[in-house]
């Protein structure tokens, strides 16, 4: 059983996932995958800088995030170059890494799970949701990034409401992390009894 798991920029994903792992359930984490197929020697890196140009590489010649980011999206043409560049490559190394999970159930945790085919690897959605202001002041602290491009992350995700309506469990993360671990070990068990 494959359990996706998503949310807004801010809405606590790794904090949930981490909970998770601590019960000993496999995490696959679609940023990691991001990561790894731009790593310096794969093909997608050259691809990259062969169309945005140097720019976006940082002085060891890897790829430098933020600047692609910044570039992204101020251009939504640009974002969808690159989607359609690292979406295929970046399914097919989550796919390995969930034929690889041991675990009862495993969890892929990605923020664009519903907006990709990401979705039709998992059994059953759950969604972390917080309110927007929440969103910007969690990743104000943790990003140190203007509140402006934390905007503009928001806009080109999928609504809250359309995320909402997709999920098959919520989690409210407006509370203590006591809190939030008391709501995920009922969801732990639900998901172990479905096993």
């Amino acid at each position: 059983m494959i359990i996706g798991l998503t949310g807004g920029i801010g809405s606590g994903k790794t904090a949930v996932s981490d909970i998770f792992h601590n019960f000993g359930i496999d995490i696959i984490d679609a940023d990691v995958s991001s990561r790894s197929v731009v790593e310096k020697g794969q093909p997608a890196l050259v691809d990259i800088q062969d169309h945005f140009g140097n720019d976006v590489l940082d002085s060891q010649n890897n790829l430098d995030r933020a600047k692609l980011r910044e570039i992204i999206f101020q251009d939504p043409q640009e974002r969808v170059w690159l989607e359609e560049l690292l979406h295929p490559k970046i399914a097919q190394h989550i796919k390995d890494q969930l034929e690889a999970s041991k675990s009862p159930y495993c969890i892929l945790v990605s923020p664009l799970l519903l907006e990709t085919e990401q979705k039709n690897f998992c059994s059953s959605v759950l969604v972390v949701d917080v309110p927007e202001e929440l969103q910007i002041s969690r990743t104000l602290k943790r990003d140190g990034v203007s509140e402006e491009q934390i905007k503009s992350i928001i806009a080109a995700q999928i609504d809250r409401e359309q995320r909402l309506e997709q999920a098959d469990q919520i989690i409210i993360n407006d509370g203590s992390l006591e809190e939030l671990k008391k709501k995920i070990l009922v969801l732990h068990t639900k998901y172990l009894d479905q096993c």
